[in-house]
């Protein structure tokens, strides 16, 4: 059978298809940048203090956002400064000096390495402490004691923030 014109026409037009795949990456580049600017600007925004598993912290209504300082972690066993575990609390506890050696020979290590990394910067002095909620009150006034006698005169308490469903409920 013979082929018309037009039917040889398109069957010249598809062979020469076949062998070629038409794949538009700038669209597909384009999403994936504005995914990434999309990331890095919303895990920016994130501000979490550092947690650790043996401590559950109290709960507040604290609508200011915690700055980045010095992070003191307290449990029922030790005190831990930058990860690195300073005294343990049993010790702490038995003592009657009202100020923690150990503690403040780190606080003052600490201090003296930010003024050397930051010499155009001013000290502002300001600690964080993330205590349990079953630690003891003296525990707790030791800390801060010592913290103020090493020029850590900001002092905060970290606390987990209460959701509102709580308060009106209580």
């Amino acid at each position: 059978m013979k082929m018309s014109r037009r039917a040889r026409r398109m069957s010249r037009h598809h062979k020469r298809k076949k062998g070629i795949v038409a794949f538009n990456m700038v669209s597909l580049m384009d999403i994936f940048t504005i995914l990434v600017f999309f990331l890095l600007v919303s895990s920016s925004d994130v501000e979490e203090l550092q947690n650790s598993k043996d401590i559950r912290l109290p709960e507040s209504t604290a609508e200011i956002k915690p700055k980045a300082t010095l992070l003191i972690l307290v449990n029922n066993k030790s005190i831990v400064v930058k990860g690195r575990k300073i005294v343990s609390v049993p010790d702490i506890m038995n003592s009657s000096d009202p100020v923690i050696t150990l503690l403040q020979r780190e606080l003052l290590y600490q201090a003296d390495k930010f003024k050397r990394a930051n010499p155009g910067e001013k000290f502002t002095g300001e600690i964080t402490i993330m205590g349990d909620r079953r630690i003891p009150y003296q525990l707790l006034k030791k800390i801060m004691v010592t913290c103020a006698k090493s020029s850590y005169t900001k002092l905060s308490l970290a606390v987990n923030q209460a959701g509102q469903e709580k308060e009106e409920g209580s």
